[in-house]
C-alpha cells in the first residue's frame, strides 16, 4: 500500500468517524438539552393537541404534506445526482484529466483514486434516498393518523384517548422528522467530499467545518433560541 492510499485511508476514516460520531453526540445531547430536534418535538406534539380540537383540519393536511414534499424532493434529486454519478464513472479518464489540470489539484492522484471517490460519493447518495424515502413513508403513515383522528365533537373518545392518540401523532411525525434529518445531513457531508477532488487535506478541512456548521445550526442558532425563549414564556404563564 503507497504513502497515498494510507492518506487516503486515514481520510475516509475522519470522515465517517465525525459524520457517525456527529450523529451519536448529537442523538445523546438532545436528551440533555434542547436542540432543533427536540424543540421540534415539543411543537409537533402541540399541533396535534390543537388538531384534535379544531372541527376544520385542511390547514394541518397542508402542513404534512408539505412537510412529505419536502422530503420527496430531496429524494428525488438523489436519484438524479446518482445518474449523473454513474455517468462520470463511466468516462473517468477524461474527468481525471480534467481534475488534475485544476489549480491546487493533487497531481499524483490516479484515475483508480478517483473512481473511489465517486463510489464514496454514490454510497452516500444511495443512503440519503433511502434515508429520505423511508421519511417520505413515515409521513405518509401520519397523513393517515391525521385522517383517523378524532372528531372534535365525538362524546364517545375520552380526554386521555385524546392525549394518547396526539402524542403517538406526533411521534410519528418526529420519527420522520429524524429520517429527513440524517437525509439532509447526508448532503452537507457530501459536499466535504467536493473538495477532496482536488486535495486530501481540503477533504479533511471540509469534513471538519460541515461538522462545526451541523453544530451551530442544530444547538446554537438564532431560530433555535427564539424556539426555546418561546416554549420558556409559555411556562412562565
Amino acid at each position: 500500500m503507497t504513502p497515498q492510499d494510507l492518506t487516503t485511508l486515514a481520510a475516509v476514516l475522519w470522515f465517517f468517524t465525525v459524520w457517525l460520531g456527529y450523529a451519536s453526540f448529537a442523538r445523546h445531547r438532545a436528551r440533555r438539552s434542547y436542540n432543533l430536534s427536540s424543540v421540534l418535538q415539543i411543537y409537533r406534539k402541540q399541533w396535534m393537541h390543537n388538531m384534535l380540537r379544531r372541527d376544520n383540519r385542511i390547514g394541518d393536511t397542508a402542513l404534512l404534506a408539505e412537510l412529505e414534499r419536502q422530503a420527496t424532493f430531496l429524494a428525488s434529486t438523489s436519484i438524479f445526482i446518482i445518474a449523473g454519478l454513474v455517468t462520470i464513472m463511466a468516462s473517468i479518464e477524461q474527468v481525471h484529466n480534467t481534475l488534475v489540470s485544476l489549480p491546487f489539484a493533487n497531481s499524483d492522484m490516479t484515475p483508480r483514486h478517483l473512481q473511489f471517490k465517486i463510489m464514496l460519493m454514490l454510497g452516500i447518495y444511495a443512503y440519503a434516498f433511502f434515508t429520505l424515502t423511508w421519511a417520505v413513508r413515515q409521513y405518509g403513515f401520519s397523513a393517515i393518523l391525521l385522517g383517523a383522528a378524532p372528531l372534535h365533537n365525538d362524546a364517545t373518545v375520552s380526554d386521555e384517548a385524546r392525549h394518547r392518540y396526539a402524542n403517538h401523532s406526533a411521534k410519528i411525525i418526529d420519527q420522520a422528522g429524524h429520517s429527513y434529518n440524517y437525509g439532509l445531513r447526508a448532503y452537507y457531508f457530501s459536499l466535504a467530499v467536493l473538495p477532496w477532488m482536488l486535495n486530501t487535506w481540503l477533504f479533511v478541512l471540509a469534513t471538519t467545518l460541515v461538522m462545526a456548521v451541523l453544530y451551530r445550526r442544530e444547538f446554537r442558532s438564532k431560530p433555535l433560541q427564539t424556539l426555546v425563549d418561546e416554549i420558556s414564556s409559555e411556562k412562565t404563564e
